[in-house]
């Protein structure tokens, strides 16, 4: 089992920035991939960023350019940098690892609890 602690979140004016960390401890071996989701209320959970042990990241449209997601390989974090925040980007966020489970490469993805984002004026 994989465990996602996440940390940051909170609440901000439009145009601000906000920064979420998400630290994974256990089977850290069998991670490949880690990211963010986020799911507005009504809405369905949605990809926002990951990235892969390689380095190579992944945006959804709504936030290239403005969002920037990193990870430290050798501490087991993930962090994602939230610029421009806009209203619409208000939702739970949640950290995401996707671990391999056996020799034939099948996943599981494991998430946080889920930490709040709210852009208001």
């Amino acid at each position: 089992q994989v465990q996602l602690v996440e940390s940051g979140g909170g609440s901000v004016q439009p145009g601000g920035s906000l920064r979420l960390s998400c630290a994974a401890s256990g089977r850290t071996f069998a991670i490949s991939a880690m990211g963010w989701y986020r799911q507005a209320p009504g809405k369905s959970r949605e990809l926002v960023a990951s990235i892969r042990n390689s380095g190579s990241a992944n945006y959804a449209d709504s936030v290239k350019g403005r969002f920037t997601i990193s990870r430290d390989n050798a501490k087991n974090t993930v962090a994602l940098q939230m610029n421009s925040l806009k209203p619409e980007d208000t939702a739970v966020y949640y950290c995401n690892a996707v671990a391999t489970v056996n020799v034939e490469g099948a996943t599981v993805y494991h998430w946080g609890q889920g930490t709040q984002v709210t852009v208001s004026s």
